[in-house]
């Protein structure tokens, strides 16, 4: 499969096919519940005594997206630079936000001067070069090292030579735990010693089997979370190298483990059978139907809305490592008449000190470690029995490895977890599916 494909070619792609990106990673879900309306935002506060401002008036498009404290600190930046003001428009909808961009880059009209690009859609971008200031150019490149490395390079070319956005948020993944499920069982509720219990994938499944043996309830809620668990804990890529997109799902150990061991919990009747978001598995969550969740930090708002389950909940770290589900970079499309402005602002939204408030109005997790010596990050949360949660996010943040998704990421996914669902619910050969996952895979790869 090649890489380089023409913009045209991408932009009849990306429209007839739907992408499902999470607020992090792979669904179509954010805090927002409306479309906000375009505004400029500007304030009336006084100019500093001494400027070296331009006198040109910069008005700066923004399409944000989701639940952030940006038009907030926009204003804190007019009010410092009085000559730069701000349009926002904002938008709950993943999936249109990104097709808007596509057609405006492909129409060479309408692109705002900044845009926020979520991780689930970054691969449609990151070759397009063309369409975009690279933010290396503009001196990115010497404020690299304050980020996470393999958040960094999520937003980089292969080479590192061009670099499309500035770190936003991420979405380290760990293990959320009933303590009062897993104590009835037997099972320590302590955030390090239950974590110890799990801390490989085989004593995670050993464990889990003897929990359901135990109690008759699933161990983890469902397959999918559980593949994910493992699949983003590959070396390097998943299903596509990232030096020639050539498919290589087939031949990737982690992948395979990943299938084996749900497959596993499936046989072994330790891994639930609900569908992610369902009504169903919200219920679980709140009726305590199964003993641990693998999800992303922003999964804590979905655990929240189980009111009556505070202080029942706890957080460990995955076995062998972690991965990341969403999270955002902030991009210059080459529209833009004034990148030079743009990325000035863009470099201080999500410097350490603007990053932590945002961290404190809106839960964004920062992706600059140094803030996680903060004392923000030891405060305790009453809903998870006095944990200090951000501290568990930090220590899985820290345990990610960077890892290429590709373009065909998302269908290729679909493929094994479809693959999944036939042996849950039909108790389907798991070797034939796997092996049919792979075929489809590989012909998906040839077409493309």
């Amino acid at each position: 499969m090649k890489r380089s494909k023409s913009w045209a070619i991408l932009l009849i792609a990306v429209l007839m096919v739907a992408s499902l990106a999470a607020c992090g990673g792979n669904n179509n879900k954010t805090n927002n519940t409306a479309n906000k309306p375009a505004e400029t935002t500007k304030t009336d506060a006084a100019a500093p005594a001494e400027t070296t401002e331009p006198a040109e008036d910069v008005v700066l498009s923004f399409w944000s997206l989701g639940t952030t404290n940006y038009e907030a600190l926009a204003k804190e930046y007019t009010a410092l630079h009085p000559n730069v003001t701000f349009k926002f428009q904002n938008t709950a909808d993943q999936t249109a936000h990104h097709n808007n961009l596509t057609t405006a880059l492909s129409a060479n009209s309408g692109a705002p001067d900044i845009f926020q690009l979520e991780i689930g859609f970054m691969e449609r971008f990151i070759n397009a070069q063309d369409k975009f200031y690279n933010l290396n150019d503009l001196g990115a490149k010497d404020i690299a090292s304050n980020y996470l490395d393999w958040k960094w390079k999520q937003a980089s070319s292969i080479d590192g030579s061009f670099q499309l956005g500035l770190p936003t948020d991420i979405g380290p993944t760990v293990a959320y735990y009933r303590t009062d499920v897993v104590e009835a069982a037997g099972l320590p509720t302590d955030p390090d010693q239950f974590s110890a219990a799990i801390d490989t994938w085989d004593k995670f499944a050993a464990v889990g089997k003897q929990f359901t043996e135990k109690t008759g309830k699933p161990f983890t809620d469902l397959t999918d979370l559980l593949y994910n668990g493992l699949r983003d804990q590959s070396e390097d890529q998943i299903y596509y190298s990232k030096t020639d997109g050539s498919f290589i799902g087939d031949t990737n150990p982690q992948v395979k483990k990943a299938y084996d061991v749900t497959v596993k919990g499936i046989q072994e009747g330790w891994v639930g059978n609900t569908l992610l978001w369902s009504p169903e598995w919200n219920q679980s969550i709140a009726d305590g139907g199964f003993a641990v969740m693998l999800g992303p930090a922003w999964m804590a708002g979905t655990i929240r809305n189980a009111a009556d389950t505070a202080g029942k909940w706890k957080i460990a770290q995955l076995p062998e490592g972690a991965g990341n589900w969403g999270g955002s970079f902030i991009t210059l499309p080459k529209e833009g008449k004034h990148p030079k402005e743009a990325y000035e602002f863009i470099s201080w939204m999500v410097n350490k000190e603007n990053q932590l408030k945002s961290f404190e109005a809106s839960g964004l997790f920062p992706s600059i470690p140094a803030l996680y010596d903060d004392p923000a990050f030891t405060k305790t949360d009453d809903f998870f029995s006095g944990q200090a949660i951000a501290g568990e996010y930090a220590k899985s943040a820290n345990r990610i490895k960077p890892v290429y998704y590709g373009p065909l990421h998302d269908q290729t996914d679909a493929f094994f977890k479809n693959a999944l669902k036939n042996v849950l619910e039909q108790k389907a050969d798991p070797t034939k599916e796997w092996n049919n996952a792979v075929d489809q895979a590989k012909k998906l790869a040839e077409r493309s």
